[in-house]
């Protein structure tokens, strides 16, 4: 029987805490009988997406296979994350978010990689008899399984708020169930962390809980949470909400899933219909309603007849920069 393949994802510096973090959690993996691999994000060379959408069109018009027209170093993260059963992933906060090469791999993952643009190109191509070759890769239609950590220096939570739930934008385009998340707040009280046997032990029962989820014969049981939190969201367990303009309703900022809220015996309580978890962008539903919009919505080239007459002003509009002030005293590198 072939293991099971988990690739931890650090993001952080080297051998730093996202490094340790991933690793532990891997090695217990491995305890487990898993085949692990691991990448530090930083030592790739991955560019910026122009947001071409050569990717979507493609695979909306069967010309392409819903990859990336640029080939550099995410080739390489791409082929890993096609044959893994599982990811753990560690991210730094950098100014209360996620890094820059954190959000460019998602960037370059996004759209491309959405498995109802791939699964209809799929499906179609195979009805017509072409080659796999051909198609989108059917490895991205694999259940997979993530966990995903969080670290911040700042003692208070606050401060590494948004890195988490901006996190989950690497799961949403293959559908990856997240089973497991940790935020590591206080860091910078420790020199590493691997100094702090509470969170290293932590990571342990990460490798644990990812283990238990892919080695899971039930569905149910296998994208079940297994995080310390349950949190506001039934369906990715954060805490994010945002109330609506009329401040009757709030919505999950991760899932999208839009509900009613109440206190109940003194505790924020949000409440969903089922119909409204089932179009969470982590679910089938909200993904195909997303792809769908798009599909049916987006105006093609050439629709606005005049609108190079439209730009002109703008394309002839360019006022520079002004010249750099002499009291920045070195800020600024000149000849």
């Amino acid at each position: 029987m072939e293991k099971k393949k988990v690739l931890g994802i650090s993001f952080g510096r080297k051998m730093s805490n996202c490094d340790v973090m991933v690793k532990e959690a891997l090695m217990e993996c491995q305890r487990e009988g898993c085949d692990v691999a691991f990448i530090r994000a930083d030592d790739l060379d991955i560019s910026n997406c122009t947001g071409c959408i050569a990717c979507t069109i493609g695979t909306m018009t069967g010309r392409g296979r819903g990859y990336c027209v640029k080939h550099d170093d995410f080739d390489i993260l791409d082929e890993a994350v096609m044959q893994a059963d599982a990811v753990i992933l560690a991210c730094p906060t950098y100014e209360t978010s996620v890094t820059g090469r954190f959000k460019t791999i998602c960037d370059r993952i996004g759209p491309s990689h959405d498995i109802t643009f791939r699964k209809a190109r799929y499906d179609e191509g195979k009805a017509a008899g072409e080659p796999e070759e051909k198609l989108p890769d059917a490895r991205a239609f694999k259940k997979r399984s993530a966990a995903l950590i969080s670290v911040g220096g700042a003692m208070t939570e606050e401060w590494i708020a948004l890195t988490l739930p901006m996190m989950f934008e690497f799961t949403f385009p293959m559908g990856i169930d997240v089973v497991d998340t940790v935020e590591y707040y206080g860091a910078m009280a420790c020199e590493n962390v691997a100094g702090n046997p509470e969170m290293m032990k932590r990571m342990t029962r990460v490798g644990k809980n990812i283990v238990e989820s892919i080695n899971s014969e039930d569905e149910d049981e296998r994208i079940k949470y297994r995080g310390d939190e349950e949190g506001t969201c039934p369906i990715c367990h954060t805490r994010l909400i945002q109330f609506a303009h009329d401040k009757k309703t709030a919505s999950c900022l991760v899932c999208g899933s839009i509900g009613t809220f109440d206190i109940v015996d003194g505790e924020f309580v949000m409440h969903y219909t089922q119909e409204e978890l089932d179009r969470s962008r982590l679910r089938w539903g909200g993904k195909l309603e997303h792809s769908t919009e798009i599909k049916t919505q987006a105006q093609p080239s050439g629709t606005i007849k005049n609108l190079k007459e439209l730009k002109q002003p703008y394309a002839d509009f360019n006022p520079g920069i002004w010249p750099v002030d002499t009291n920045a005293y070195g800020n600024v590198k000149t000849k």
